[in-house]
């Protein structure tokens, strides 16, 4: 039994730490996992379909490399292509690309995979219909939500918690004061507050500001509810015998909230945490797809989604159009497992 718990608590451990990574990854070194640059135009290229990687060549040959051949649009009423398989262009690691600002501080045209001839193409979720990589856009999509739903997500916490266990730890004026503003935020119903507070502020706004001003949305707009639980938690662990040992040797009260009963009660608010950051990022695709968050070229997953509203290649590329949403869903899934995680271990910690 005690060997099994080891060999779950060993691979939530290894899920958390591959999670982080992608994470991490994905914010930092986006520009260089997107093989184009996101605002790239081919306009020989439109709504062409995934690339088709190859072992083989059109002679039977077994190459240990993979390669894609060069396609070519042969009709262009159905977006038809055809691939040109005379040469074979082999997929390389580290290649020379589109030039981009690695997190705003240098300046690189290193991309991780892509083919050594920039004629020739690999777009792994084909392109969209004025030619631009959709899966290139996908990632820079994804790091944009990551980082205003990640940073909202942790500014709404941090305000909740210590509204809350200051609200939980003080005399009756102070609880009700700080609970009354806490209970009038729950009261407003979220998202259009957040639709409220992006209409007043101008509709195209450059991707930094954008970002700002979202992040600042959510965690004005979602700190109450994380404000109320930290401080019924703080009320139910105020009157622990270690409180009252800490309070009997002089400890003084803001060591005793911070040192002593913050760390007892933080399973239970990172779990609040987890379950907030996906609707954090829900919201900010709303905004896309309803047209007041990124405005294009600049990709959000949001007006991604917006943009598969061409029916005939919405039949023939399910997969490829849809893969914003394929994103969200993964993504939510991660964290309600993490989420699941945090749970059974704060009842771990406090059966123990």
């Amino acid at each position: 039994m005690e060997l099994e718990a080891r060999r779950r608590r060993r691979l939530s451990t290894a899920l958390k730490v591959g999670i982080a990574i992608v994470v991490v990854g994905i914010v930092i070194f986006g520009d260089a996992i997107a093989p184009y640059g996101y605002e790239k135009q081919v306009r020989n290229e439109p709504n062409a379909p995934a690339s088709s990687i190859h072992f083989r060549d059109a002679e039977g040959n077994i190459h240990l490399r993979p390669f894609v051949y060069r396609r070519q649009l042969v009709d262009r009423l159905g977006y038809g292509y055809e691939e040109m398989s005379d040469r074979a262009y082999p997929l390389s690691m580290l290649v020379r690309g589109d030039e981009y600002s690695l997190i705003g501080l240098f300046s690189s045209d290193i991309h991780i995979f892509g083919t050594e001839d920039p004629e020739v193409r690999i777009t792994l979720l084909g392109t969209d219909q004025l030619g631009r990589d959709r899966f290139s856009r996908l990632v820079i999509a994804l790091r944009f939500s990551l980082i205003v739903c990640l940073v909202g997500t942790l500014l709404a916490s941090l305000i909740g918690i210590i509204v809350g266990m200051i609200s939980g730890f003080s005399g009756r004026l102070v609880d009700s004061a700080l609970m009354g503003i806490t209970d009038s935020v729950m009261a407003l119903p979220t998202l259009i507050l957040i639709l409220a507070a992006r209409a007043a502020f101008p509709l195209e706004l450059p991707p930094f500001r954008a970002a700002t001003l979202l992040i600042m949305i959510f965690a004005l707009a979602g700190w109450a509810e994380m404000a109320r639980l930290a401080r019924g938690l703080v009320r139910a662990t105020r009157e622990q015998d270690y409180v009252a040992a800490a309070k009997g040797v002089g400890t003084s009260e803001p060591m005793i909230l911070f040192r002593h009963i913050f760390p007892n009660i933080a399973p239970a608010l990172i779990t609040q945490a987890t379950i907030m950051l996906p609707y954090f990022l829900l919201s900010e695709v709303a905004l896309s797809f309803l047209g007041v968050g990124l405005q294009e070229p600049v990709p959000s997953l949001g007006n991604m989604l917006a943009a598969a509203s061409d029916l005939g290649q919405l039949q023939q590329h399910p997969f490829l159009l849809l893969s914003p949403a394929v994103v969200i869903f993964i993504f939510v899934l991660f964290v309600r497992l993490i989420s699941a995680n945090f749970q059974r271990s704060g009842r771990g910690s406090q059966l123990v």
